[in-house]
């Protein structure tokens, strides 16, 4: 942060700050994939946060087709109540059968419409399950990715501090890691 000539910031921003003034090519590479390396996070970062939040929706949505369903099956009760009933009472003595008869074979003919609804709405609370952790997996591959490539800016940052060679090589295959698992979650791989 700067203001009026006053300057606060890590060592690492130091460092990056007069790699990029100066003429020193070991300093500016680090720099460079440094600041690379802060790009592709940052999208693997937004990626992850993406696929969190659809499978967040996506299990929503499953909880809304449960609910729906067990409104049907409990509708799916009430009407199974009634038809009992009306078969109950057309066994009484002195009642008339054929009144209750056309009530028992409605009340037959609604329930099966009912079931059907209620499958109907199971099935897709389970499709919503399966996208949900489907979605949750891929948020996990991001995260994974993302973590890499900040593993890697920290061994950039440490690289810049100690002028390590081998440390350079480290944090270019941690980086090379996080790239192919960041491709792994782009194409759907497990």
């Amino acid at each position: 942060m700067s203001g009026q000539g006053f300057h606060v910031h890590g060592p690492h921003d130091h460092a990056v700050e007069h790699a990029a003034h100066g003429s020193d090519g070991f300093s500016n590479n680090i720099a460079v994939m440094t600041a690379i390396l802060a790009t592709v996070g940052a999208a693997f970062g937004y990626l992850g946060g993406a696929t969190q939040n659809d499978a967040a929706m996506f299990k929503n949505n499953a909880a809304i087709d449960k609910t729906e369903a067990a409104n049907r099956w409990n509708y799916y009760q009430a009407k199974n109540a009634r038809q009992n009933l009306a078969e109950v009472v057309m066994t009484l003595p002195g009642v008339d059968p054929k009144r209750y008869e056309a009530d028992a074979a409605r009340y037959k003919h609604d329930k099966e419409d009912i079931k059907k609804e209620a499958e109907k709405f199971e099935e897709s609370a389970k499709e919503w399950n399966h996208k949900s952790d489907e979605a949750m997996h891929k948020h996990h591959q991001w995260a994974l990715a993302t973590t890499a490539e900040q593993i890697a800016i920290s061994l950039a940052a440490i690289t810049l501090l100690t002028r390590k060679k081998w440390m350079m090589g480290l944090a270019y295959g941690v980086a090379g890691v996080g790239l192919v698992l960041g491709a792994l979650a782009w194409f759907g791989g497990h």
